[in-house]
């Protein structure tokens, strides 16, 4: 039992780390209403030049991105890719 509480209470404690920290784990940024297919190529995992490609395309036709979650409009970017680039995937 002790050992289910002190899991639970280290499960805890990594859940209420700052944000930043995340981020800084997680990674290089690539803001994706301004940055090239290549840059996007490079810092998002699970997406090459072809998915870099149709993110720049989709952005010209239809505009910035709103929210990170509108990325999964792009054909080829699904929830798998946004939950992997968590805290790669900026707006600013």
């Amino acid at each position: 039992m002790r050992r289910l509480v002190a899991a639970l209470g280290l499960a805890l404690s990594v859940l209420l780390v700052s944000p930043s920290w995340a981020q800084e784990a997680s990674g290089p940024t690539v803001n994706i209403n301004t940055a090239g297919a290549a840059e996007i190529a490079e810092v998002l995992q699970g997406v090459g030049q072809a998915k870099a490609d149709a993110i720049v395309a989709y952005r010209t036709e239809h505009g910035a991105f709103a929210s990170v979650e509108s990325l999964a409009e792009v054909k080829g970017i699904g929830a798998s890719t946004l939950a992997n680039n968590q805290g790669r995937i900026v707006l600013e």
